[in-house]
């Protein structure tokens, strides 16, 4: 499985904190959460996530400042409304680069 951000800038026994960068078009490779996480939006646009398979599961519109709180519930990792598989991949549909700061819990 492939890492879930695209570089690692830190990690201890608590928390690892990654930076993900996508340009428009720019697709994740197929990674699986296994620790609850927040993210902090830097760089705004429009993400797909789509299944182990590629099937699209849903999109999500994000801005500049925006934070996302990500807890595993079963097989899936749910934000409010937004529910994706623990399995997934990303895409940036958007017509700009998303750049995002994750912490992720241990």
């Amino acid at each position: 499985m492939a890492d879930i951000a695209t570089k690692k800038i830190f990690e201890n026994e608590r928390f690892a904190l990654w930076e993900m960068v996508l340009e428009p078009g720019e697709r994740t490779e197929v990674h699986t959460h296994s620790h609850d996480y927040v993210f902090y939006v830097l760089e705004g646009s429009t993400g797909e996530v789509s299944d182990k398979h590629g099937n699209p599961v849903g999109a999500l519109e994000m801005k500049a400042g925006d934070s996302y709180f990500f807890q595993i519930q079963g097989q899936e990792l749910v934000s409010g409304d937004f529910r994706i598989p623990l399995t997934h991949s990303a895409r940036n549909v958007g017509k700009t680069r998303f750049r995002e700061i994750l912490v992720e819990s241990k």
